[in-house]
């Protein structure tokens, strides 16, 4: 199946795309991970595709799966400028084991810092608002001339992505999930029969990594993502939730 045409899209681009999801779910959904992006990278998106990395905690499987199919593939990595030093050391290891060669790091508008974040402590008062500069912001700019992207989210990280389709619809784009049923066993299965290298701070209790003012330590038994935003009921950056009827220059998506 090829992805609909532009004069779908431009008569009910909602309902278009929601339909290209949901027969891309039926014929692509269950193949394997590696044909699953072969498919994606080279005959439904060639050229307007990219893969967007936290570099994180369980990032190298998506990376290295990614490496084998396309290692010149666009990935996009946001520098919020609060990251763990650990991650952004992580970020150049991969990228040489991995030999990806199309790694592109996007930090947040200097105007936007300048204007709601002079400080550098919006993260004290507003974790909100300083997502949305350091890292929506930032990242729906650089997501200009995709129809699609990658993401390497899974099913079992929380209960928001409880039902997570492998491809679905997010702010006019087709988004890709290649690791929605891959379970915390599978993962780390690969992990070692790949030899991959984890990041730094899992062994020190961080099995979800974001902006270091923001992410804490885990305790056993916890939610893996219990350590991100902690004590706020907030659960994602933002980057996954719809932004439909906000700007894009700065004041909200």
């Amino acid at each position: 199946m090829a992805p609909l045409d532009a004069t779908a899209l431009a008569l009910d681009p909602e309902n278009a795309l929601r339909a290209e999801a949901q027969a891309l779910n039926a014929q692509y959904g269950s193949l394997p991970t590696p044909d699953l992006l072969d498919h994606v990278l080279h005959r439904l998106y060639p050229g307007r595709v990219a893969l967007v990395s936290s570099f994180g905690a369980e990032s190298s499987v998506l990376l290295h799966l990614l490496s084998q199919v396309d290692r010149h593939a666009p990935v996009l990595f946001v520098d919020t400028q609060k990251l763990f030093g650990e991650t952004l050391r992580y970020r150049e290891t991969l990228i040489a084991r991995f030999g990806l060669t199309g790694v592109r790091t996007i930090l947040p508008d200097p105007d936007d810092l300048a204007t709601a974040d002079p400080q550098g402590s919006l993260w004290l008062r507003d974790t909100d608002t300083c997502c949305h500069i350091r890292k929506v912001l930032p990242l729906e700019r650089a997501l200009h001339g995709f129809d699609a992207w990658i993401t390497g989210r899974k099913r079992f990280q929380s209960s928001t992505r409880a039902a997570l389709s492998v491809f679905e619809v997010a702010n006019d784009r087709i988004k890709v999930n290649p690791l929605a049923n891959w379970s915390v066993e599978t993962l780390k299965a690969y992990a070692e029969t790949h030899d991959l290298p984890p990041h730094p701070l899992v062994a020190q209790g961080f099995p979800s990594i974001g902006c270091m003012p923001c992410t804490d330590r885990v305790a056993p038994g916890e939610d893996p993502r219990a350590g991100r935003w902690r004590g706020a009921e907030k659960t994602e950056c933002g980057i996954h939730l719809p932004t439909h009827g906000r700007e894009i220059d700065g004041s909200g998506i």
